[in-house]
C-alpha cells in the first residue's frame, strides 16, 4: 500500500471511529459514559486534522514526516492504574445504549489498530515511523473501551483478568 493511500484509509477509519463515538454521546444515559465517550470523540477527531495535514503536507512536498501526535488518553499501561475509577463510575448506572455503543466503539478499535499495526508492519522506514505512534495510541484506546465495554456488561472480568473480592469466603 502506498503512503498516500495508507494516510486516506486512516483518515477513513478515524472518521468512523469518531462517528460511533458522536453517536454514542447523543444516545447515552449515563453523565460518566457520555464524558468517556465525548473526550474518545474529540481524540479522533485530533486525528483526524492531524492526519489530513499530513495528507496536504504530502501534496505540497511528496513526504510524510511524522510530527507528534498529541493524546489526551494515558498509554495502555497507564490505563489499568485509573480504569478501576471508571468502572465504578459507569458500571451502575449503564444502560442499553452505552452496552451497546460500547460493544461497536470496541469493533471500531479493533479494526483501526489492527489497520495500525499492518502499516507498521507493510510500509517503508518513512511509513513505519509515520505510523508507529497510532498503534500505541489506538491500543489504549482499545484498552480503555474494552474495559469499559466489559464492566458495564458484567463480564467479572477486567484487563482479561478474573474479578473477585479477596474478602469473599
Amino acid at each position: 500500500m502506498s503512503i498516500i493511500k495508507a494516510l486516506k484509509t486512516a483518515i477513513a477509519f478515524e472518521v468512523e471511529v469518531r462517528g460511533v463515538y458522536a453517536e454514542a454521546v447523543k444516545r447515552a444515559t449515563d453523565p460518566v459514559g457520555r464524558r468517556v465517550f465525548a473526550l474518545l470523540a474529540s481524540e479522533e477527531q485530533n486525528h483526524v486534522r492531524y492526519l489530513e495535514g499530513k495528507l496536504a503536507d504530502f501534496a505540497r512536498t511528496g513526504k510524510v514526516v511524522p510530527g507528534e501526535v498529541r493524546t489526551a488518553l494515558p498509554k495502555k499501561v497507564a490505563i489499568a492504574a485509573k480504569v478501576r475509577e471508571l468502572k465504578k463510575g459507569v458500571a451502575p448506572a449503564a444502560g442499553a445504549a452505552e452496552v451497546e455503543m460500547l460493544a461497536r466503539a470496541f469493533e471500531m478499535e479493533q479494526e483501526t489498530s489492527a489497520f495500525y499495526r499492518r502499516m507498521v508492519a507493510e510500509l517503508d522506514a518513512e511509513g513505519q515511523a509515520f505510523f508507529r505512534p497510532f498503534v500505541e495510541i489506538e491500543e489504549g484506546h482499545l484498552a480503555l473501551v474494552g474495559a469499559e465495554k466489559d464492566a458495564v456488561a458484567g463480564f467479572g472480568y477486567w484487563f482479561d483478568m478474573p474479578e473477585f473480592d479477596l474478602e469473599a469466603g
